[in-house]
């Protein structure tokens, strides 16, 4: 008897790339047979975050898709993850264990019990993020502009 292939499926903006980005990517990859990387829209992002990302979509998911973890990159173009499954019919979603316990991902849990999909949690990368990593580009060039009109 063939034994399915496992089809894992996580999302992300994934704007200054970074090393939770790559943490989430590899330890999903490792858990799965292929893995399916849904990209946020820089039209997506700017409706959730009123703010588009400074890489724009067609270079994040290039990025993206030339990692050794990742098999497919698609588009992200809404939040619904169950209508991602009804289009790519994953078997693993994941998830940044940040997101445990929300009311939006244990709804997400109970409709992906519903048609047998696992929702994993990976542990989030504390130290790093893209709005950490905007804020700190934001004061380096607050302070260089500060010492350049000291000179």
């Amino acid at each position: 008897m063939k034994q399915k292939r496992i089809i894992g499926y996580t999302t992300g903006v994934f704007d200054l790339f970074h090393i939770g980005h790559l943490n989430i990517l590899r330890k999903a990859s490792a858990d799965c047979d292929s893995l399916l990387v849904g990209v946020t829209t820089d039209e997506l992002c700017h409706f959730r975050k009123n703010k588009f990302p400074i890489i724009p979509y067609k270079e994040r998911a290039e990025i993206i898709r030339s990692l050794k973890f990742v098999d497919r990159v698609v588009p992200q173009k809404d939040m619904d993850k169950l209508q991602a499954w009804e289009r790519y019919k994953f078997h693993k979603i994941y998830v940044g264990d940040d997101w445990k316990g929300s009311a939006r991902w244990n709804r997400y849990e109970d409709q992906f019990q519903s048609v047998g999909v696992q929702v994993i949690y990976l542990p989030y990368t504390n130290h790093v993020s893209s709005t950490i990593l905007r804020e700190k580009i934001s004061e380096n060039n607050s302070e260089k502009k500060v010492a350049n009109l000291s000179i």
